[in-house]
């Protein structure tokens, strides 16, 4: 059973809930690929990832910028919650929660039988030194919003208690990206070999490339797989056409022009996650040639959004309205969509002495598929309205030290559609670790500390709108489209997860048929 909203309220209006067990990942019904019969155990998957040796991350608590990386450990470390199929929050390594009646004591109760892999049994004690780790990092504010790391404490052997700072009836749902577990005390030297308590556990690692083994002990139930082999790749080119040759069975989040290739392929399946992936253009708005909120709705007149789609995303994917969690239930498709306004954004820019002479730096990466197109025929647009823009590419790793949370335009991408709070605690409320806008607004504080703390689902849905419109006019998120993920998988390969972000790395109820 998942523990859902609706359970969290009920349980906080004092109505005597217990602790729900909780499924493990997003349940069975969570995968997707190819119906192909009853699921069977053994064989390897060869799955390519996107990523860059200068950008390799090995520590479960650092910022990955590698999918590649990020695939290994999610593979062999779990978080605490993970994204469900139908809710937000379902359990992983935590079986269940229970919160206090104000919502801001949570306590998480380990999963039966949990261990690492070398066999030790998980305790609160390595949660809590995991959790505290974590608090710790430089991302640790964005990564667990709202909880300080002595606020973290154990209560016996298997409960983990989490005292909010405020009341937060979305905390679970916090728990759920980068809460990976580690042994207590793991020295930080150790920690790209650390066992982990996940589905598959490490073989080898080397230079981004990867073996690992089914772990037969794992608390979440049957894993199918005998081993996954993960490959690296630098470029979307290069897995699609390893995955065009044989070389590999699975090319992860391959983008749209590999997808479009593939479709005239019988040979090849075509897995989209459809409202996967934001790909924004973030502006600075505490200083810098964006500060002026009519700049920066001029910017977001000046793109044309369903060019964008069709262009940058070969169609695989849809237009959006400046508003990051657009699968959110409560997302308010009431607020006006945003359309291109030339004539619009010319008035604002000439209202705001926005300097036209200057040539402004569009600072991208490829990352992902799309990523720098995007930036190429933005800059064309702009343009169109007297905005010169020159588009300079960063490798990975530069672009996560230099420019990420500092730059003043910049292109970024969440592969994660995650909920309305979640973007909002992350990104965009004041103080937030991974403020990429460097935005402040007391209204929006205010509507966001009003839906979290909401025991009441209509004032919870006012207090959203109230914070979706006021992102919509004043963020520094220009929000052109969602992109469709899109992975690209042999006939053999069954149980591809369909969940986006963290969900799609969940491999354990994937199985190759003979």
């Amino acid at each position: 059973m998942n523990w859902n909203r609706r359970q969290v309220l009920w349980a906080g209006g004092g109505m005597g809930a217990a602790a729900l067990l909780a499924a493990c990942g997003g349940g069975n019904d969570a995968a997707s690929s190819g119906s192909g019969g009853k699921p069977r155990k053994g064989g390897t998957l060869r799955i390519g990832a996107l990523g860059r040796s200068s950008a390799i991350v090995r520590d479960p608590h650092g910022v990955q910028g590698n999918e590649s990386d990020y695939l290994v450990i999610a593979l062999v470390h779990d978080t605490l919650t993970a994204p469900g199929l139908k809710d937000n929050a379902v359990g992983r390594l935590a079986s269940s929660w229970k919160p206090s009646k104000d919502l801001k004591t949570w306590r998480f109760t380990i999963a039966k039988g949990a261990t690492f892999h070398d066999g030790t049994p998980v305790t609160a004690d390595d949660v809590v030194w995991s959790l505290r780790r974590l608090r710790h990092t430089p991302a640790g504010a964005a990564r667990l919003p709202g909880m300080k790391a002595d606020h973290i404490t154990a209560e016996g052997k298997d409960t983990v208690v989490v005292v909010s700072d405020f009341a937060n009836a979305e905390l679970p749902v916090m728990m759920r990206l980068s809460t990976f577990i580690l042994k207590k005390n793991t020295p930080d030297k150790d920690m790209a070999k650390a066992p982990g308590t996940g589905p598959f556990k490490l073989d080898w690692y080397r230079g981004g490339n990867a073996r690992l083994l089914r772990n037969e002990h794992w608390h979440g139930g049957q894993v199918y797989l005998d081993a996954i082999e993960v490959t690296m790749f630098e470029s979307p080119q290069a897995m699609a056409n390893a995955m065009m040759s044989g070389q590999i069975d699975v090319a992860s989040n391959a983008g749209p022009v590999a997808a479009r290739t593939a479709d005239a392929r019988k040979d090849i399946q075509v897995v989209r996650r459809p409202d996967d992936m934001a790909m924004p253009v973030v502006m600075r708005t505490s200083g810098g040639p964006f500060a002026d909120p009519k700049v920066r709705e001029a910017m977001k007149l000046v793109v044309d959004r369903e060019a964008m789609v069709k262009q940058v995303l070969s169609g695989y994917g849809t237009v959006a309205n400046d508003i990051l969690g657009t699968a959110d239930p409560d997302y308010a498709k009431s607020i006006p969509q945003r359309h291109r306004d030339l004539t619009k954004a010319k008035k604002l820019l000439k209202e705001a002495e926005f300097d036209l002479s200057r040539t402004y730096e569009l600072v991208t990466t490829e990352d992902v598929p799309g990523l720098a197109e995007s930036a190429t025929l933005f800059a064309s647009q702009a343009r169109e309205a007297g905005v010169k823009i020159k588009v300079v590419k960063q490798e990975s790793g530069t672009f996560y030290q230099k420019t990420w949370l500092k730059g003043d335009l910049y292109t970024n991408y969440w592969g994660t559609n995650d909920s309305l709070v979640f973007f909002a605690s992350k990104t965009m409320t004041t103080g937030s670790g991974e403020n990429e806008a460097d935005w402040s607004d007391k209204g929006f504080d205010a509507a966001y500390h009003k839906a979290i703390a909401a025991a009441d689902p209509t004032a919870r849905t006012a207090a959203l709108r109230e914070l979706q419109q006021i992102e919509h006019d004043a963020s520094g998120y220009l929000l052109w489209g969602m992109a469709d993920g899109i992975d690209l998988a042999a006939p053999k390969v069954h149980g591809l997860p369909k969940l986006p972000g963290y969900g799609r790395v969940q491999l354990e109820n994937v199985w190759l048929a003979r």
